[in-house]
Parts: C-alpha cells; structure tokens; sequence
C-alpha cells in the first residue's frame, strides 16, 4: 500500500508532468479550477488548485474532502502511484470502476487530452 508521501510526491510528479506538457496537453492542463483527490486506502484527502498549467496541493487531511471541488478524483494510493507512474492506464482504471473522476461535462472534454 502506498503511503501518504508516496501519493503526495505522484501528485508533485503529475503536476510537473503537466506543467512541461505541449500543445492540446498543455491547453488543458491550463484550466483554473479547484481540485480534490482522496485516496481511499489511506482514507486522506489532497485538496488544492489546478492552475498555471500545474497542481497545486494546499492542505491534505484526514477523510473525504470536506468541500466539492470542481474536479473530484478518487483512487487507491497503489493506483495513483502507478497513474503517475505509467504503469497503469487511465482509461482501463476508470472502465473498472478503480479510479473516480467527476468533473463538469466541458472540464471533461477538456481534461481527455490530460489522460
């Protein structure tokens, strides 16, 4: 099982994956909005912003988040890890029920191109 620093560290990996992302990748990666991933494993919760191309974590805590983010993930820290990692493809994680993402329909479209 991933630990809570593991999970921090994939999400600052993700975030400079991001931020050195081109063209439609890095469009979408420009959106402005609020953020929350809980890992349920480890039943934590990293809140923050996507904003300037990259995430950025402000407070992690125990539980769900405690406000509704405007992009919601949900995920085991293993599979956030391997996410991040490569190991594990985003769309096959989703399709199996092991990664939430809620998002409104057009923040959707738009982060498509991040997965």
């Amino acid at each position: 099982m991933a630990t809570i620093e593991e999970c921090r560290a994939a999400l600052g990996k993700l975030s400079d994956n991001m931020r050195g992302a081109e063209g439609d990748v890095r469009a979408a990666a420009a959106l402005d909005r609020s953020v929350s991933c809980h890992i349920t494993d480890l039943d934590v919760t990293f809140e923050g912003r996507m904003t300037g191309g990259r995430i950025e974590v402000d407070d992690t805590h125990p539980g769900p988040p405690r406000e509704r983010a405007q992009i919601r993930l949900a995920m085991a820290g293993d599979d956030l890890v391997a996410l991040v990692g490569g190991d594990l493809n985003f769309a096959t994680a989703w399709g199996r029920g092991r990664v939430r993402l809620e998002a409104s329909l057009l923040d959707l479209f738009r982060l498509r191109k991040l997965l």
